[in-house]
C-alpha cells in the first residue's frame, strides 16, 4: 500500500492550509535583515527534503534560481512536473539530505514542514548541518522550520492533529497524528498515524516515524557540526512588527536562521 509521501499530489493537497507565496516573502525579508549588505541580493535557493518544493517553486517564480532536493522519486517527478506546469525553471535533484553534494553554494537553503523530523540520530543531525554549511555562500542563510517544541512536551499543543482543506474544488480531511501516538521517552520517536481522506471516498493511511527535537538539542547540533551560528530565531513567519519570538505564547513553529561562523 503506498503512503502519503508516495502521493504528492495528496501530500500537497494535506498541506495546502499553508500561505507558501506569504511565507516566502517573509523567508526573503529574513535574508534582507541577516545578510551582509555586502552579499547582494539572494540569486540561488536549495530547498532540502523539498517534497513537491512548493517553496522552491515560489521563489523560482520571482526569479531566484531554485534547486529541490528531495529522497523519495514520487516527490522529485512531480515536483519537476508541476514546475514545468507552471513554466518556472526548477532543477530536481534525488539525495539524501545528510550526505549530498552539489558542487556549488547557495546564497539561501531552507527546510520547510518539519523535515528534519526525518533525522533520527543526533549524528545524522550533525551530517545535515554539515552539508548544508559546505553549501552556503559567504554570507548565505540556512533557513530551517521546526515544530514548536510545545507541540510534544505541553499540554496545549500548538496546532492540531486534525484538520480540514479545499483547494481547487477537491476538499480533504487529514488526521496527522492519534492520540494513541506516544512518543518513545528514549529515542524521542513517534510512530504518526496519518489518515488523508479526500472528497469522503478516497482514503489515504499511512505510518509516519517523526523524530522530535527541542531547542536545546538543535543548539547542540549545530556546535557539533561547527561552521554554522544562529542569526535569529522566530515563532510564525512573521518580520518586523509582524515578528513572533519563540517564546511568544502564540508561536506555532520553531524557525531558526543559521549562518556560516
Amino acid at each position: 500500500m503506498n503512503g502519503i509521501y508516495d502521493d504528492p499530489w495528496a501530500y500537497e493537497l494535506a498541506c495546502s492550509f499553508r500561505d507558501v507565496p506569504a511565507e516566502a516573502g517573509v523567508l526573503l525579508r529574513w535574508c534582507a535583515e541577516h545578510r551582509p549588505e555586502s552579499a547582494g541580493p539572494v540569486r540561488t535557493v536549495l530547498e532540502l527534503a523539498a517534497g513537491p518544493a512548493e517553496h522552491a517553486r515560489e521563489l523560482a517564480r520571482r526569479g531566484l534560481t531554485a534547486t529541490a532536493l528531495d529522497l523519495n522519486p514520487a516527490m522529485c517527478a512531480y515536483a519537476a512536473a508541476e514546475a514545468r506546469r507552471a513554466g518556472v525553471a526548477l532543477e530536481v535533484v534525488q539525495d539524501d539530505m545528510t550526505r549530498f553534494d552539489l558542487g556549488r553554494r547557495f546564497d539561501l537553503v531552507v527546510t520547510m514542514l518539519d523535515s528534519t523530523s526525518h533525522l533520527m540520530t543526533l549524528d545524522a543531525f550533525v551530517a545535515h548541518l554539515r552539508r548544508v554549511a559546505a553549501h552556503l555562500s559567504p554570507g548565505g542563510l540556512y533557513i530551517v522550520e521546526m515544530s514548536h517544541p510545545r507541540d510534544r512536551l505541553g499540554d496545549d499543543p500548538s496546532v492540531s492533529t486534525g484538520w480540514t482543506v479545499e483547494r481547487d474544488g477537491v476538499q480533504a480531511t487529514v488526521r496527522w497524528g492519534e492520540p494513541t501516538d506516544r512518543l518513545d521517552p528514549v529515542t524521542q520517536i513517534a510512530d504518526d498515524h496519518v489518515t488523508v481522506t479526500i472528497d469522503g471516498d478516497r482514503v489515504i493511511r499511512d505510518v509516519v516515524p517523526y523524530r522530535f527535537w527541542t531547542a536545546t538539542e538543535l543548539d547542540a547540533a549545530i556546535r557539533l557540526a561547527g561552521g554554522l551560528g544562529v542569526a535569529g530565531r522566530y515563532g510564525d513567519f512573521g518580520a518586523g512588527a509582524d515578528t513572533v519570538p519563540l517564546t511568544d505564547p502564540g508561536a506555532w513553529r520553531m524557525i531558526t536562521v543559521l549562518r556560516p561562523v
